[in-house]
């Protein structure tokens, strides 16, 4: 089988250098967009690592996770990987997150759940969730921001999580009520 524009030699000189040049220039963003997004993101708080930098801004969370109604555990070490220890960050699976900066900086719960996902095998399924059923509670009160929830020193964060799949309906049983 002859490809189109191989079969004649000037035309599949032709084919070629265009294919090379356009495979040039991709190899040439794509290394221009990672030179660019580097840069951009060198003093990103949720990207880097704070291993060798002075991060004298530190505060500390509690967070208890429930999907479906089953409280779910929130496993040690997410924001920790070989080498890198980015800005927030569990050490124990006791719920406890800890957020440090070189300056205050306004961490949600969504940038931990963002890490969990992102930095940590597994991760946590958020597509998974339904986020119109789903809630934060802050020292036990509702939340109007959800994910952008704020983090704030010593509060305890409750965030209840509904699947898009879960069925509402076997949580009811359909007996009568007591009279």
């Amino acid at each position: 089988m002859i490809w189109p524009g191989m079969g004649d030699p000037t035309k599949r000189k032709k084919t070629i250098k265009y294919l090379l040049i356009t495979a040039g220039i991709a190899i040439i963003v794509g290394l221009g967009s990672s030179v660019v997004q580097g840069i951009l993101n060198a003093d990103n708080p949720l990207r880097v690592c704070i291993d060798d930098r002075d991060t004298p801004y530190k505060i500390s969370a509690t967070l208890e996770l429930f999907v479906d109604g089953k409280k779910a555990e929130i496993p040690a070490n997410i924001g920790i990987t070989e080498g890198c220890t980015h800005s927030l960050y569990t050490i124990s699976n006791d719920g406890t997150i800890y957020a440090q900066w070189e300056q205050e900086y306004p961490f949600e719960i969504g940038h931990f759940l963002w890490t969990w996902t992102t930095y940590h095998e597994g991760g946590f399924p958020m597509r998974d969730m339904d986020q119109s059923k789903s809630r934060i509670l802050v020292n036990g009160v509702e939340s109007p921001n959800f994910l952008s929830t704020p983090l704030v020193d010593g509060y305890h964060y409750k965030a209840e999580f509904k699947t898009r799949d879960y069925d509402i309906a076997k949580d009811k049983d359909f007996l009568p009520p007591d009279l």
